[in-house]
């Protein structure tokens, strides 16, 4: 039997007509691999595989971070490539032709805790009205006990007094959220501002009878934290919570977090320092804690919803005897204070060649004086006076690098700082490269210009004075032959004016 076949069933289609076959390109793959390889990216998008942007970091396969090279630099001025260990390159590098490598805000991950299983209360010092470094690091700490057990999830509730400074969005106007807060309250009114303690004791003790928080942090600090957690501690030890005394110079949990989520404190045991800091003391875990510096890490990978709540406060319901009355912080000279203890510090380096305008701009400015290693082995300042690894760390809230290049070992004494400002002729230099903001030329003359606006500004303050204290003086006298009738009028109208 014959089966009939179709004739073009049988044809093999053209040449033309043919699908390619996929051939590798062995090159193309291994450009791919290499992460570090010029071509990657381009390799990437040939293979159906790329990304729009490189890869600054990722983790190798022994768990190690590893860093790409080729992405965070910048061209310096001078035209040679510089890698930037900060992070924060910028426009800085413009003067050579080529766009600068901008660093990209990153947007960190919202977490909410609606039904919290716990409160955490932190009460951070807020020095100046800020987060310093040691309010983060109790915040983290609080952070790792409130997500100890995922199926007893807690909330951090953060509480503040006095005025704060506006940072962040309107809803989080400190950082807080940034810092791990889930829970925000904040006692804004004259009443709980500056030296209060009787006032915010009060506010304490209220939050804990209404809201039972597990545990209570806060910084062991001489700026308010060591004082309230002793103070509250001592106020709830007289109403019968044994739990309630203060575990002093804390800086570590041993023991099973979680335990502090299912109410389970005898399982958890704190370590802190005692002896005047020359040994350790382990104690069962209390309900107030007055953490050290670096008890933990801070929260950096995802943001909080620092939800502020309502609250009456209970110093207003009930009065609060006024005993202890603020008088404001004492005038003390810069030059007195420790470098270690500083807040604002205009610290000299190889590029001041006018000393004697550097101390009057100190002066001036009522920054405490510092200075770099260079200056030091130079005889300029004293050695009490280096900043750096090798010298002093320093915490300040501001920084002034005058004329310093930004060595390794004082890029190191200087991390903690807040905010740090650069005078620099070099725009490329490390300093600049680590600053938040950046002046670039003579760090004399910008001194020396600095100086002169400060005493402008002051001496039009003592003219203004000086003019509205004359005004009075006139118009008192104008009053005076109408008050001549009168022997002791006249007297005081002589004494005011």
């Amino acid at each position: 039997m014959t089966i009939p076949v179709d004739p073009q069933a049988t044809e093999h289609p053209h040449a033309s007509e043919r699908e390619p076959l996929p051939r590798r390109d062995p090159r193309l793959e291994q450009q791919a691999r290499n992460r570090l390889h010029p071509q990657h990216l381009s390799a990437l998008q040939a293979l159906g595989r790329g990304a729009a942007t490189p890869q600054e970091r990722w983790m190798g396969p022994k768990g190690v971070m590893r860093r790409n090279p080729h992405v965070g630099h910048f061209i310096a001025a001078n035209g040679r490539k510089r890698i930037d260990r900060s992070g924060r390159s910028g426009p800085v590098a413009a003067g050579a032709g080529q766009a600068a490598v901008v660093a990209k805000a990153r947007v960190l991950p919202l977490v909410e805790i609606a039904s919290p299983a716990f409160l955490i209360a932190v009460v951070p010092d807020m020095t100046g009205g800020r987060l310093s470094s040691h309010d983060r690091d109790v915040l983290g700490l609080a952070r790792q006990i409130a997500d100890a057990d995922p199926a007893h999830l807690g909330a951090v509730l953060a509480v503040t007094f006095g005025t704060l400074r506006e940072e962040g969005d309107a809803a989080d106007s400190v950082g807080l959220g940034a810092a791990g807060a889930d829970r925000w309250l904040h006692f804004a009114d004259t009443l709980h501002d500056g030296y209060a303690p009787l006032s915010q004791l009060a506010e304490l003790e209220a939050i804990d009878t209404r809201l039972a928080p597990r545990l209570w942090l806060l910084p062991e600090s001489r700026t308010g934290g060591g004082e309230r957690g002793r103070r509250l501690g001592a106020r709830l030890l007289c109403t019968g919570d044994a739990l309630a005394r203060p575990s002093g110079n804390v800086y570590q949990l041993e023991g099973e977090l979680a335990a502090i989520g299912r109410g389970e404190l005898a399982e958890v045991n704190v370590t802190g320092r005692s002896g005047n800091g020359q040994q350790d003391l382990t104690r069962a875990l209390t309900r107030i804690l007055l953490c050290e510096a670096e008890c933990a890490e801070p929260v950096e990978d995802v943001r909080h919803a620092a939800l502020p709540l309502e609250w009456e406060a209970a110093s207003t319901a009930h009065a609060v005897p006024d005993v202890i009355e603020d008088l404001g912080p004492v005038a003390v000279d810069p030059s007195a204070i420790a470098l270690g203890e500083a807040e604002f510090i205009l610290s000299a380096g190889n590029g001041i060649r006018d000393w004697d305008g550097f101390h009057r701009a100190a002066s001036l400015l009522g920054a405490t004086e510092g200075a770099s290693r260079v200056a030091v082995d130079d005889g300029f300042m004293p050695r009490a006076r280096q900043v750096g690894a090798t010298g002093t760390w320093v915490t300040a809230r501001v920084y002034v690098a005058v004329g310093i290049s930004g060595a390794i070992q004082h890029l190191q004494g200087i991390q903690r700082c807040d905010k740090v400002v650069a005078i620099n002729l070099d725009g490329g230099c490390d300093m600049v490269k680590r600053a938040d903001l950046s002046v670039i030329g003579d760090a004399g003359a910008i001194l020396a210009s600095l100086c002169q606006q400060l005493e402008a500004e002051r001496g039009a303050g003592v003219d203004a004075a000086q003019a509205a204290g004359g005004a009075s003086a006139a118009g008192q006298s104008s009053t005076a032959p109408a008050m001549s009738s009168n022997p002791s009028s006249a007297t005081l109208a002589a004494d005011a004016a």
